[in-house]
């Protein structure tokens, strides 16, 4: 008798759910109130979004992460960002012909139809979309309405559709939500199956729970009929949303990996695979033409090509006649490219000391590039020497940032000159990444140069007065380094952090950024 009422409650509720999504189109906001444990209305009530928080901000609230917090009800893009990053073009093109199957299947099949393309064969301990890539297209796309509603509440708990794996971590780091109900991956020898478990334990909820969702995301009666109090948002409300402004979060999202650039939806995605033959093609007529031509005649072939290079106050002296030094150009790290990018701007060749560089990548370099040790002694002197010989590019970071923020300066660099120039470099790509954390780095400069209009701004600053550097000026290099990292920060309007290379590599990686 027990199982019949719980079936008949189940049954009930659902109906309910959708008569009321037929009836909402234009309705911000439904409040559906339940006695208790027993999912039958005794009032409906239309409010707003204040009335909301402050009646219930007290009280534990369960919301549904893809209806009430994410302004797009489409899934594929993340699966995508999964299929692409974790397991290859070819999957990805796989998912992406399936699309029409998934669309046609509804919310239920095609999830799990993206959940096996995504992530069948994917071993789990080198999983790390999660951590790495997912937080910034999440973060993307939550409405700041929803964030608020959600924030003021002290417990919250949340309810996904999606795999655990997939959102836990963004919900954690950077919305501080830590109890997530979702269904796990199932897993043979450490390998994903592509396949969900069937049941989500709410055991650990109590009931008088307030619950938060979308009328078009009704698919968990079971746990949310533990709520005495249910708030729904139309599709509709929720387009009308501003995006989360990046400062509210917890967390300010400053590393992550993964080589697409652009939100993978279905559209998007097509685009990309149609341009890659012809990105393919434009690679490499863009390596021939850096490796052949002389500066004065690549420069404008390349801008032809579509890659655009700005250049700001570049009147700098020199290595000329009389003088026994180069000068050395100290920049912060977007790319791969950086050092070429400076040459372009400067119209001479200069030579760049690099860290992890592939040595596919040295190979195809237009300039002249050397590889540091690591070892302070060593290195010192490998500066020194190609001083000697002409100017020299260095990027104290160690590593590129994506986001606008500076990594913590080595002060290397100030104790072997006083003839230093900083140099800031903005950049703007639009499908791929040419840089990764955990990837295949011999195939930065490929993913950078298939862009259709990579463009470029490098803007190069005074040169350091003799009373601010390190053997002139009687300035430590700990000093030197902040007072460089400031310039470069200000001119771009970024923000200092004494984040290192180890820090990105850790959180993105789970290594040292050691090869």
């Amino acid at each position: 008798m027990p199982r019949i009422k719980k079936l008949f409650q189940l049954k009930y509720f659902s109906s309910l759910f959708e008569i009321m999504r037929k009836t909402s189109r234009k309705l911000p906001y439904l409040r559906l109130k339940f006695s208790h444990g027993i999912p039958a209305p005794t009032q409906f009530k239309f409010l707003k979004n204040s009335s909301f928080t402050d009646e219930v901000s007290n009280q534990t609230l369960v919301f549904h992460l893809e209806g009430a917090l994410l302004k797009a009800y489409s899934l594929f893009p993340y699966f995508m960002l999964v299929a692409f990053e974790a397991g290859g073009l070819f999957r990805a093109l796989i998912l992406l012909l399936l699309y029409p199957l998934v669309w046609l299947l509804g919310h239920e099949l095609g999830l799990k139809v993206m959940v096996f393309v995504s992530f069948v064969g994917i071993k789990k301990e080198k999983f790390r979309a999660g951590t790495a890539i997912l937080p910034k297209f999440f973060l993307e796309d939550v409405g700041v309405v929803g964030f608020d509603m959600v924030m003021k509440y002290k417990t919250k708990v949340a309810v996904t559709s999606m795999p655990r794996i997939m959102v836990e971590c963004f919900l954690g780091d950077y919305l501080g939500i830590h109890v997530v109900i979702g269904k796990e991956l199932k897993e043979f020898h450490g390998y994903f199956l592509g396949l969900m478990e069937e049941n989500m334990d709410p055991a650990t909820m109590c009931i008088n729970n307030i619950g938060l969702g979308s009328f078009r995301n009704s698919h968990y009666q079971k746990i949310f009929s533990r709520c005495k109090e249910i708030y729904l948002v139309t599709e509709a409300e929720k387009k009308k949303w501003p995006v989360l402004p990046r400062k509210k979060s917890l967390k300010p999202l400053i590393f992550h990996d993964g080589r697409l650039a652009f939100r993978p939806t279905p559209l998007n995605t097509l685009s990309m695979f149609i341009w890659l033959p012809f990105g393919f093609l434009l690679h490499i007529t863009r390596i021939m033409v850096f490796i052949s031509l002389p500066f004065k005649v690549s420069g404008p072939l390349l801008a032809f090509s579509g890659m655009i290079n700005t250049v700001s106050n570049s009147n700098v002296e020199s290595c000329g006649e009389g003088k026994k030094r180069g000068m050395l150009y100290v920049c912060n790290h977007r790319t791969l490219l950086d050092p070429v990018y400076i040459t372009f701007a400067m119209m001479k060749s200069v030579s760049a000391v690099t860290y992890s560089v592939s040595r596919f990548s040295e190979v195809i370099s237009p300039i002249k590039t050397v590889r540091l040790t690591r070892d302070r002694k060593t290195d010192e002197e490998t500066m020194k020497k190609m001083l000697s010989k002409g100017d020299l590019v260095v990027c104290p970071e160690g590593t590129t940032c994506r986001e606008p923020y500076l990594l913590r300066f080595s002060p290397l660099f100030a104790e072997i000159t006083d003839d230093i120039v900083p140099v800031a470099i903005k950049l703007q790509v639009s499908l791929f990444y040419g840089s990764t954390a955990s990837g295949q780095k011999c195939l930065d400069s490929a993913f950078h140069l298939t862009n259709p209009n990579p463009t470029c701004l490098i803007m190069i600053l005074n040169k350091l007065p003799g009373w601010q550097t390190h053997n002139a000026g009687g300035k430590s290099k700990f000093e030197v380094a902040n007072y460089v990292q400031g310039q470069i920060a200000t001119a771009l309007g970024f923000e200092c952090t004494n984040l290192t290379r180890k820090d990105k590599y850790a959180i993105l990686a789970g290594n040292d950024g050691i090869l």
